[in-house]
């Protein structure tokens, strides 16, 4: 048995035979680029060139990782053989921890790479990879556990290293191969480093294939495999949260480790009530907040720190009741609403240059420079959830954020770092230089989040309707109170658009609720699972009056070709172990409000307003009067009444109830979520024939609200309003009524004169097919087109307008010059 033992260890130093130690640590990933690259042939064969040479990177970059993962095998197997000895290493428990997933993982790479390099040595147009990237994307599943294990892994690894001498000795120089062509060139490299490669080569061939679809015809059978496998890719990016970043900075920490970025972005600080654009960098000691600074023409960009915390010193500590958040500057709705109308005009404006084939460099960047003034200026003073961090010392600092996944996600990391063993850190000068400088290295969000800073080939995002079906989710250890949401980003920052209702009491809540998404310019969903807490004693002002709290989180991907298809496409969010699956499909704006009369009389969905009338002998359709008495009843201090989304399926039941003229409807009214009631008001004026104020008077309702002189205004605006038809006009003056009533609960519903006038505006006027199709006005591209600003300004307008009566308006008799 000792003789065994003894030839055991005799491999393990074995394994450290070979003495050439580096003194930095070598990047031993590589990337692929082509000097020099000529113009080929036709864009077939440039692209089909292209797609070889970015194969052919890859297929260097798979050798070295798989060199990687043996060179972590190595060590496993006569550690394996010691643990069963009198004398072991490690333990069986310990080995399994340190190397999970390691050998499948090797296994799952090692047969995609023999299986792609005969593809790329026979390489002519007819060769076909994308089943080799799609069965790649569909093993994922093995790094979702090796990601889950990571953190204890490295934790094990640390541990062993400090316990066991001889593992310190392996886990600190581990020998990977070089590539075959470099004649047995080895390199050394540390067990963390190589534990770490796993995660960032997921990272590495989703940026692979987005430059393999971007070198691949559309008619080519690679191409829906490898948008499958992106697809795939890009979700399971999403749904892992990374804890370490590989890039590094010349400091260390206190402990002696090398200190490293783990996640930063823009985000708005509140600095003596006034709003600043702040660039934080959170490492895996500190928390750094800075600016960028302005340094002459051509010189490098650089940071100046405003200030840093050491996460040994940051609490979340709440608020106390004595202490409240200070004032900060926020801007009126309407002004918000008018530089989305700025920004939406100024990109009309690039398109029609660009169309007009007149883009000329000066003048596009003119706008370009206008369009990021406005950008910047809304990302400044959008966010409205604060976020605040303690320092034990005193200091106090208070973000800003747009949305509660993003929050959650900032505390989430740091509290995860923060369960190591941080010691408080104190930067010299010097030390604090360094790593600012450093920070424009390191950053991994390269630029502010907006439009002008993107590449014009870049997507701009869906414009239209985002249907959206909830199924159920799975993974609760104990029975709880749960509920989603679901947000979607809207001009740089993400908005909450729609709630499941809540499901009592249950580890497998099934919601199977359908949600009718309005999205602009997005390119991301998120969803947020949240336990619902009813303790109101619980409330926590720090937080912005959410107690709930978050379970899980996780988004996709909206790409335009995957969602844009007649069938709905089923995907699952894995969140913390918890999994939703849910169900969507896409529908441009135009199709979606595209109207069709319906063919029957009776009932009310899609009936004229008059034939309604007349039938009922009301002056106001039952449908309007009843959802607006619920809605002013129970739900007018709900959060975002009309803007949330209603569940699809009760929305639909009450459609055919009213139009069935069911006995029970209030009875139905009195037990259905509100907002499905105010789904189905919605959806009934979006269903009607002709818009409320009628395809006739579009043109001039147009024209009114450009006008700039404010008598001349008034008296077309009003005349407009008596040439409708009696019912038209007496059904808007109740619906217009009733929204005032409901933006008097601004401070409670957060639904203002604007929110509404957006949610409703495009919805009551409407240009006709004919004259949409003579004017171009319906352009897809862009929802928030300069006659959607438009329509929404008609009817906030009338909001904004003292009461208006209808015996007043028929008695006046003042009529505006021009025929309408």
């Amino acid at each position: 048995m000792e003789e065994d033992e003894e030839e055991v260890l005799g491999f393990l130093d074995k394994v450290l035979e070979d003495e050439d130690v580096f003194d930095n640590e070598m990047d031993l990933d590589c990337t692929f680029t082509p000097v020099g690259f000529r113009t080929f042939k036709g864009d077939v064969e440039k692209g089909l060139e292209m797609k070889k040479l970015v194969l052919s990177g890859f297929l260097a970059s798979e050798e070295i990782y798989i060199n990687q993962l043996e060179a972590l095998l190595l060590p496993m197997k006569p550690l394996k053989a010691t643990a069963t000895t009198s004398k072991p290493v490690l333990t069986v428990e310990q080995i399994d921890t340190i190397f999970f997933m390691i050998q499948d993982i090797f296994e799952i790479h090692k047969e995609f790479y023999d299986a792609l390099s005969p593809n790329i040595q026979q390489w002519d147009e007819k060769v076909t990879v994308g089943h080799l990237f799609q069965k790649l994307a569909s093993q994922l599943g093995v790094y979702k556990a090796f990601v889950d294990n990571y953190k204890v892994a490295v934790e094990t690894a640390e541990k062993c290293s400090q316990a066991n001498s001889q593992f310190q000795k392996i886990s600190e120089n581990l020998k990977v191969k070089g590539p075959k062509e470099s004649k047995d060139c080895t390199t050394s490299a540390t067990m963390e480093a190589l534990l770490y490669k796993p995660i960032d080569r997921v990272t590495r061939s989703t940026l692979v294939l987005h430059d393999l679809l971007k070198h691949t015809p559309k008619d080519h059978p690679d191409f829906p495999l490898l948008q499958d496998a992106l697809r795939i890719s890009q979700n399971f990016l999403s749904s892992i949260n990374e804890e370490i970043d590989p890039r590094r900075t010349a400091v260390t920490t206190p402990k002696g480790e090398v200190r490293q970025l783990v996640k930063d972005g823009f985000l708005v600080e509140v600095s003596e009530g006034t709003r600043k654009l702040r660039h934080v960098f959170l490492f895996t000691d500190l928390l750094l907040c800075a600016k960028m600074k302005k340094t002459a023409v051509g010189r490098h960009q650089q940071y100046e720190c405003k200030w840093y915390i050491p996460l040994a010193d940051l609490s979340f500590q709440t608020l106390d009741d004595s202490d409240s958040l200070p004032h900060v500057q926020t801007l009126p709705e309407h002004e918000i609403e008018e530089m989305k109308i700025k920004i939406s005009s100024i990109k009309n404006e690039i398109q029609k240059e660009k169309k007009a084939q007149k883009a000329q460099s000066r003048n596009v960047d003119r706008l370009r420079k206008k369009m990021n003034e406005q950008e910047s200026c809304l990302l400044l003073y959008s966010p409205t959830i604060p976020f605040r961090i303690h320092n034990k010392h005193g200091k106090s600092c208070l973000f800003l954020l747009s949305s509660d996944y993003e929050r959650s996600e900032w505390r989430e990391t740091i509290q995860k770092l923060q369960k190591k063993d941080l010691q408080a850190c104190v930067l010299s000068s010097v030390e604090l230089q360094v790593l600012t400088g450093s920070c424009f290295k390191l950053r991994t969000v390269h630029n502010i989040p907006v439009t002008s800073n993107k590449d014009d080939e870049e997507s701009p995002g869906l414009n239209g309707f985002l249907h959206v079906i909830v199924h159920k989710a799975t993974g609760f250890k104990e029975s709880a109170n749960l509920y989603c949401t679901l947000e979607v980003d809207s001009f740089g920052y993400f908005v909450s658009k729609a709630k499941t209702r809540v499901f009592r009491d249950t580890t497998e809540p099934q919601w199977n609720e359908e949600f009718e998404i309005e999205l602009e310019g997005s390119q991301c969903l998120r969803i947020l699972c949240y336990e619902k807490c009813y303790d109101k004693s619980k409330l926590n002002k720090d937080d912005n009056e959410i107690v709930d709290k978050i379970m899980g989180k996780g988004q996709v991907q909206l790409d335009p070709q995957t969602v844009q298809s007649k069938n709905w496409h089923m995907d699952v969010i894995e969140m913390n172990g918890i999994k939703v699956e849910f169900s969507m499909k896409f529908t441009s704006r135009d199709l979606s409000l595209k109207r069709t009369p319906s063919k029957k009389q009776s009932g009310v969905f899609g009936v004229k307003i008059s034939v309604v009338t007349k039938r009922e002998r009301s002056k106001v359709p039952y449908i309007v009067r009843q959802c607006i008495e619920e809605v002013e009843k129970r739900g007018i201090d709900e959060v975002g009444i009309y803007r949330i989304s209603g569940v699809a399926t009760d929305i639909q039941a009450l459609k055919a109830a009213f139009d069935a003229n069911t006995k029970d409807i209030l009875m139905m009214l009195s037990d259905m979520d509100i907002n499905a009631i105010a789904g189905t008001l919605k959806l009934y004026f979006r269903e009607l024939p002709e818009p409320l104020l009628t395809d006739r008077l579009y043109p001039a309702f147009m024209e009114g609200i450009a006008l700039s002189d404010p008598a001349a205004k008034e008296n077309c605006m009003m005349h407009l309003l008596r040439s409708l038809p009696d019912p038209n006009l007496i059904t808007f003056l109740t619906l217009l009524e009733h929204l005032k009533r409901v933006a008097e609960k601004e401070p409670v519903n957060k639904m203002s004169l604007h929110n509404l006038a957006t949610v409703f505006g495009p919805t009551l006027l409407r240009p006709s097919e004919s004259e949409s199709s003579k004017a171009h006005i319906t352009l897809a591209s862009d929802i928030w087109s300069h006659d959607v600003m438009a329509q929404v300004q008609v009817l906030l307008y009338y909001l904004q307008h003292p009461p208006i009566s209808f015996a007043e308006l028929k008695k006046n008799t003042l009529y505006f010059s021009t025929d309408v």
